[in-house]
């Protein structure tokens, strides 16, 4: 894998983890509403695709796909969202986001061991 495409890959992931990040943010906020349905952000699957096939891309092409599962078990006031649910896929996006971001960080200390002159 060319190191561009590897750096578009780990950009897509940190750009779809920033995106989740939002989102579970926004679930937790609602989590009082009345009648409010938790969202997600789809992309592992598209992404696996991508890298599967060796494919060129360009990070700001992904977008993640928001979408809403309805397959939780709602409250008395309608509303699904469990805080210690959301909580666990905060600590797992963040875990996740921060890999993204290292591998990355490596990836360019790497590039400035190759150029720096003795």
């Amino acid at each position: 894998m060319s190191d561009m495409k590897l750096l578009n890959y780990l950009q897509a992931g940190i750009n779809a983890e920033s995106a989740r990040q939002s989102v579970i943010a926004n679930n937790m906020a609602n989590m009082n509403t009345k009648g409010y349905r938790k969202f997600d952000i789809k992309f592992e699957e598209a992404f696996a695709k991508l890298i599967e096939n060796d494919e060129d891309i360009n990070p700001n092409d992904i977008e993640a796909e928001l979408v809403q599962p309805k397959n939780t078990p709602v409250n008395a006031q309608g509303n699904d969202v469990n805080l210690h649910a959301e909580v666990g896929e905060l600590v797992q996006n963040t875990i996740r986001h921060k890999a993204f971001v290292r591998i990355l960080a490596k990836k360019y200390e790497q590039y400035g061991l190759a150029i720096k002159v003795p």
